[in-house]
């Protein structure tokens, strides 16, 4: 059996549907919106929800809480995040601070409470990252340094966790149409297509995932002097 522990928009969102049709249940944390006691009310038949948490992942004791809520998880998707949208020069330190201890303190906190978890059977961990997690942005460099540390704690947990058969899966896009991107200009992902995409990446064994050109286009880049990808320093503008 399959518990999987996930943020908001993957809880009552769309990894939750394909989770129940194959027979898995979920631990699902409540945090706003929607209730977990009602996510099973609206789409029945699928499955079952059971075993709601408040987590915290800022909080040492709401994580180890949640470990020992759910002691039988095989598949933990850290998908918990926020933008303060926030330079490092000027920006307010404690912004910048609350976006490191949640996408890298915070995911690191749960990864390393669920990983004896996970041992038992080998199971996997996917980690949402982001494109910004190789570009920095000027008015959102707080976030692009986050993920950025955030990337490299996946890279390091994968080797200290491959001994025990855990599976670390890194995903990274531009951007999903989620509460956090609200007010975004450009295209959006569809979050089900990013969920289609993890959840197809980790039964394919994959080490990453990059869901749409642009991540694969940044990436690409990375090899190439930085002038390319940040023209304006050049420029001065």
């Amino acid at each position: 059996m399959l518990r999987d522990h996930a943020g908001r928009q993957v809880a009552g969102g769309p990894v939750r549907p394909r989770l129940l049709r194959q027979g898995q249940v979920l631990v699902a944390e409540q945090v706003g919106g929607t209730a977990v006691a009602d996510l099973a009310e609206d789409e029945p038949g699928l499955g079952e929800v059971e075993q709601p948490l408040r987590l915290d992942i800022t909080d040492p004791a709401s994580v180890r809480a949640a470990a020992e809520a759910a002691p039988d998880v095989t598949l933990l998707i850290n998908n918990a995040g926020i933008a303060t949208r926030t330079n490092l020069v000027t920006g307010d330190l404690d912004d910048i601070r609350r976006e490191m201890d949640t996408h890298f303190y915070g995911n690191l906190a749960m990864i390393r409470a669920f990983a004896p978890v996970l041992a038992a059977e080998g199971g996997a961990i996917l980690n949402v990252l982001s494109v910004l997690s190789w570009l920095s942005h000027d008015g959102a460099n707080s976030y692009s340094t986050a993920k950025a540390a955030e990337w490299s704690l996946t890279n390091g947990v994968r080797l200290e966790l491959a001994a025990q058969g855990t599976l670390v899966t890194g995903l990274h896009l531009a951007g999903a149409a989620t509460d956090m991107m609200a007010g975004a200009d450009g295209d959006l992902l569809d979050p089900a297509d990013v969920a289609r995409a993890g959840l197809d990446g980790i039964e394919a064994g994959l080490l990453e995932v990059l869901v749409d050109d642009t991540s694969r286009q940044v990436k690409a880049s990375l090899a190439e002097d930085p002038s390319l990808l940040y023209p304006q320093v050049l420029s001065g503008s």
